[in-house]
């Protein structure tokens, strides 16, 4: 698997490190990322400058491919959609087109809901049948990828599975996520009383036990897939689980969402206000049917977990 160093990465690796069923190995950007996991780790240096895979890919049935260029808060790159190009799809295809070469069977690509789009009404969630609409640079990035992956598998005949999830929380999360974290830790009266939005979520664990279902069910070959906990929060619920996961008291004010949508249009906040107010949900019933799988852990309990993973 590719990004054994990342957020997924690393609990990916931990799973097939405590399960005798699974025979695998991590591929890392640098030396100094390699993990101390007992998974052999082969350094294939950057994906978009087409490094030597024969080594790392010799004899595997099965790639996941998790490495990418996530969301970028502070960005610093002049041209961002070439950046985003670079990892998410050059890097994606090289890897593929190598193990396709190698003879991989199969090639799991970890996409993202943000391919689908940034918001869904409150009663209508993403499905597969659902056209792309990506907003920001990095959803671009993933659907080009995918497209670019879906004709390769055409060329060469390896499998592909594409697993698009929904905001992903676990031991290491950052962003928006951490900073709410971090918000509840402070006691800090937070002005969201107001928001009744639904939002879907994918616990590592879940994830990581979705990825090997794609990994390894026969029926996943060749299709897409969206991933969630199953279990949808408003964003007071998934504050008021952090506090009692922290056991911190929490005060949520009832501004309007109005309000709030003007101060942050004021402020140039609108992006983190529209996270948090808005709605963007998924039905991931194909994955469940087709491949009988089921979330392994509540996402009360999920949330717990991170907390106390810190």
């Amino acid at each position: 698997m590719t990004g054994a160093s990342g957020f997924v990465g690393r609990a990916l690796l931990a799973r097939l490190a405590s399960d005798p069923l699974f025979d695998g190995r991590g591929l890392y950007r640098t030396s100094g990322s390699v993990a101390d996991n007992g998974v052999p780790a082969i350094v294939v240096g950057d994906l978009s400058e087409s490094p030597d895979f024969d080594a790392a890919l010799r004899g595997v049935d099965v790639v996941v491919h998790t490495a990418a260029r996530t969301h970028v808060v502070d960005e610093r790159e002049h041209d961002p959609l070439a950046a985003y190009r670079k990892i998410n799809v050059t890097g994606t295809l090289n890897i593929a087109k190598a193990a396709a070469v190698a003879g991989a069977r199969r090639f799991v690509f970890l996409s993202s809901v943000k391919v689908n789009g940034e918001s869904t009404p409150i009663n209508r969630p993403f499905t597969e049948a659902d056209p792309p609409a990506p907003l920001d640079f990095y959803g671009q990035s993933k659907w080009e990828a995918e497209q670019a992956l879906w004709k390769l598998s055409a060329e060469t005949g390896m499998e592909v599975v594409v697993l698009r999830p929904t905001l992903i929380y676990g031991q290491g999360v950052k962003g928006n996520l951490r900073r709410l974290i971090r918000l509840v830790e402070r006691g800090l009266p937070l002005p969201l009383g107001a928001v009744a939005n639904r939002r879907s979520m994918i616990g590592l664990d879940n994830l990581v036990s979705a990825i090997l279902a794609t990994a390894t069910h026969p029926a996943a070959a060749d299709r897409t897939f969206l991933v969630s906990d199953q279990d949808d929060l408003s964003t007071p619920d998934l504050l008021r689980a952090i506090a009692t996961g922290l056991a911190r008291p929490l005060a949520l004010w009832p501004v309007p969402v109005s309000v709030l949508t003007a101060v942050g249009n004021l402020l140039g906040w609108r992006g983190e206000v529209d996270r948090l107010a808005n709605s963007l949900l998924v039905d991931s019933t194909l994955l469940s049917t087709t491949l009988s799988w089921r979330p392994e852990t509540s996402v009360t309990e999920g949330i717990r977990r991170m907390l106390r993973a810190g």
